[in-house]
């Protein structure tokens, strides 16, 4: 388990100029607070505003842009914003900016973004817990591309922990995703309509469902 002792060994000063692994740390925290940064590991002058414009949201001071303990504290706690606003469920164009820093795609029988169309891939609505819940899948699975196919557009089943109220999400399948989720989560059981059942150790489902990976993000 990682609590404050161990976070703070962990923890690396960084600021404008600096590269490497912890930048690569910072963006990918800013961007779970709606950055949209690319997770390059350059901290650069888009950086650098995005830290800023945390820290002041954060009640930092000073506001410098040099992430330090405060600062890392902060991310890691969930206060502030970078200016994609603290809300528990995000918009379209702050959940897709957030999605694509990560290096994750979306697709759709449309090429459309409507939630009112189930043609389309919509994150209008989306909780900002499956967006990161994605974000940390794609981590995990390194170089295994993800590509998002089902979101908060109608369509889908209803229910309290759906895609219309924003806890799921549909991943096209592929060899290296399905591999990586056989090999590190709980078989868990068969659902209703026949799809198998994993359970990552966060508590989210992954139901197989034939032609794409149908997940709940619960934490």
């Amino acid at each position: 388990m990682v609590g404050g002792d161990t976070w703070s060994k962990l923890i690396v000063t960084v600021r404008k100029g600096d590269n490497g692994d912890a930048v690569k740390a910072l963006q990918v925290q800013l961007n779970a607070h709606g950055a949209g940064l690319a997770v390059d590991g350059a901290f650069g002058d888009g950086t650098d505003g995005k830290v800023r414009s945390f820290q002041q949201s954060a009640g930092l001071n000073p506001v410098d842009g040099i992430v330090g303990p405060a600062t890392w504290g902060a991310l890691l706690g969930g206060g502030g914003s970078t200016g994609g606003g603290g809300s528990d469920t995000l918009t379209q164009s702050q959940a897709a900016s957030m999605l694509s820093g990560a290096g994750i795609t979306w697709s759709s029988s449309g090429n459309c973004s409507d939630r009112n169309s189930s043609s389309c891939t919509s994150f209008d609505g989306i909780r900002r817990t499956t967006v990161n819940g994605a974000i940390n899948l794609k981590h995990a699975v390194g170089g295994c591309a993800l590509n998002i196919t089902g979101g908060t557009e109608t369509g889908h089943a209803s229910g309290t922990y759906s895609h219309g109220t924003g806890y799921k999400m549909d991943f096209a399948m592929s060899g290296c995703l399905t591999d990586y989720i056989h090999g590190t989560f709980t078989h868990s059981g068969t659902r209703g309509d026949g799809a198998d059942l994993w359970t990552a150790p966060s508590g989210n489902i992954y139901a197989n469902e034939g032609s794409h990976w149908d997940v709940t993000f619960l934490n």
